[in-house]
């Protein structure tokens, strides 16, 4: 068993690492645009920046200067027995390690705010990206894979933010003064330290080549698992009425070991660094005690002193630690860049299309719509071809059709969630691409086949159809939803807590709050997507009496399943294709004995 699975793991090693060498060619410019999109969020925060780079400065300085006095006790005082002057020493150096500590303490601290701060606004701008991005960006992908975007890689951001900028500063610090006086106090066992630099670089070299690309594999496959387990739980009701509970959980295991292999490899190989840096840092120390003690015989102290070798040995150690350091950084950093990547890929994604900029508002409209030899395509595929009818003030019109037909297509040019490629859409005779999106939908109100509550309270849920109602309104748009009466026999009345799902009250009940929703919107145009599938008869009848209430007066644009529930519709277009295949009233499609005679017989 540990053979076989041994095996596998070095299988998947192979095949992983085939497709890291993807990742090689574009790894450096990527990682470059990225680093520098991550700087402009920093700088936003330069004062406090200053601060900590300015504290980083004073803790290394102040890190170096006690090993030296250290030296200095041993050869001045305590080699040569001299007791004058090595309390005052002492003192300095008690107060050295008091400033030391005092500007970690600082620069830790004003890091914490300036990490906090920036993780803030690019998690506020990357939510914000959400709603400027087109109804096809979600349509195309998995929204648990998004929301791992917005959790799991700027967490890592967060993470990396607090700990690596710190200590890649320091780092480089405390590295540039350990040489300097390194060499001043002795060339040759300067050299004898540093001989171990070039075993450190090609080690770090190795490791670093493969471990930036598997962390990005390991980011990829980590939202590849949120997006999966958003999707099942999303659709639990479905997975248990068809008992595929073995066969989700098999493909979650697929998943789950692809994120366990990635995660395997980045953290064995990057594991590697610490191991490496103890053995060449204990290979140092011996060097450094060999060879210094030989000086110090031959020399008899004029070339180095034992309190040199002392100070050596604890700046070999400074040596070595910083580059340990910036070694585990630079895998923390390539972490973080790999969520970042992912992260500023939405922000960099094109918003949905911004109104022209003759684009106008509208305080008030009548409802009038005329679609004129409209033609639309997505993808280099026609969906729609030459569509043209007319909606007048107050009408109802009702799109019927089979599946793939263009009825939701010409709801969303409706709406501008796209724009059509050719032709004509105007409302109260202005096109409709002259019209600025939030205004237009200002006057729009949607009631779908599949209803989508927030979590909050059934008060809070109706009100998002006009944020300044008042409670009274709110109450008198249930009522007309007919929803007041199943709202006052629960517990809390409006004041219930609904989950997302609405779980706690039936399918229709969530129906009579959308449309209580959009009562209260006080729309001139409505769409309605068949918002009476799947309801029993009473709550039917309850949902058809209220959307009477909610179309008097007002522009309808019905989408229908069921053709009964549109035989007072003032005009029916039958779609195929794409195209309109007949168009007229219940009657006068019935007399054609046409498709939609077909369709409804």
């Amino acid at each position: 068993m540990r053979n076989n699975s041994l095996k596998a793991a070095f299988q998947y090693k192979r095949i992983d690492l085939s497709n890291v060498n993807k990742f090689d060619s574009k790894k450096a410019e990527n990682m470059g645009a990225t680093l520098k999109q991550i700087w402009n969020y920093l700088k936003m925060e330069k004062g406090k920046l200053f601060l900590v780079i300015l504290m980083v400065f004073i803790s290394s300085i102040f890190a170096l200067l006690g090993p030296f006095l250290v030296g200095m006790s041993i050869d001045n005082f305590i080699a040569v027995q001299q007791l004058n002057g090595l309390g005052l020493l002492l003192v300095g150096l008690v107060i050295v390690y008091i400033i030391h500590s005092l500007s970690l303490f600082l620069q830790n601290y004003w890091m914490v705010d300036i990490s906090q701060q920036t993780v803030y606004t690019l998690r506020k701008n990357l939510f914000e990206q959400f709603h400027r991005l087109p109804i096809s960006y979600f349509d195309k992908r998995q929204h648990g894979e998004l929301m791992s975007r917005l959790t799991n890689d700027i967490d890592n951001i967060n993470n990396t933010l607090n700990q690596s900028v710190i200590q890649i500063f320091a780092s480089i610090l405390t590295l540039l003064g350990t040489v300097s006086i390194m060499l001043y106090l002795s060339p040759v066992l300067t050299l004898v330290t540093m001989s171990i630099i070039p075993v450190m670089f090609f080690s770090m070299r190795w490791i670093t080549r493969r471990t930036g690309p598997l962390y990005k594999l390991q980011q990829r496959d980590l939202g590849d698992v949120n997006g999966y387990v958003e999707e099942i739980v999303s659709g639990q009701h479905v997975v248990k009425t068809y008992s595929q509970e073995d066969y989700v959980t098999s493909q979650f295991e697929q998943r789950n070991k692809s994120l366990q292999n990635t995660g395997f490899w980045a953290l064995t190989i990057s594991g590697f660094i610490p191991k490496i840096m103890n053995t060449l840092n204990f290979l140092s120390f011996a060097m450094i005690a060999f060879v210094g003690g030989v000086l110090v015989i031959t020399s008899d102290g004029s070339l180095v002193t034992v309190g040199t070798i002392v100070i050596f040995t604890e700046y070999a150690r400074q040596f070595t630690r910083p580059l340990n350091e910036l070694s585990n950084q630079f895998n923390l950093l390539l972490s973080a860049i790999a969520g970042a990547e992912r992260v500023f890929q939405v922000m960099d994604e094109t918003g949905e299309e911004i109104d022209e900029k003759d684009a106008v508002e509208i305080p008030d409209t009548k409802g009038h719509l005329v679609f004129n030899q409209v033609s639309f395509g997505y993808e280099s595929a026609k969906i729609l071809n030459d569509i043209s009818f007319e909606a007048r003030s107050g009408e109802m019109i009702a799109f019927v059709g089979h599946t793939g037909a263009g009825k939701t297509t010409i709801i969303n040019l409706i709406s501008r969630f796209y724009n059509y490629n050719s032709g004509q859409i105007t409302l109260d005779g202005i096109d409709i691409k002259k019209i600025k999106r939030s205004s237009l939908r200002k006057h729009m109100a949607f009631v779908l086949q599949d209803t989508f509550l927030f979590h909050g309270t059934i008060r809070e849920n109706i009100r998002y159809g006009r944020l300044e109602a008042t409670d009274e309104e709110i109450e008198q748009a249930a009522k007309d939803a007919n929803a007041h009466d199943f709202i006052l026999s629960l517990q809390d009345k409006y004041d219930t807590i609904l989950d997302q799902d609405g779980s706690g009250i039936s399918q229709g009940q969530k129906q009579l709050l959308t449309i209580a929703r959009a009562l209260l919107a006080e729309p001139k145009i409505l769409i309605l997507d068949e918002a009476t599938s799947n309801i029993d008869t009473v709550t039917e009848l309850k949902i058809q009496e209220a959307l009477k209430r909610l179309m008097k007066g007002r522009t309808s644009f019905v989408i229908a399943h069921r053709l009964n529930t549109i035989r007072e519709a003032d005009e029916i277009i039958m779609l195929e294709n794409g195209e309109i295949m007949e168009q007229g009233n219940h009657q006068e499609l019935m007399n054609l004995q046409g498709k939609y005679y077909q369709l409804y017989q």
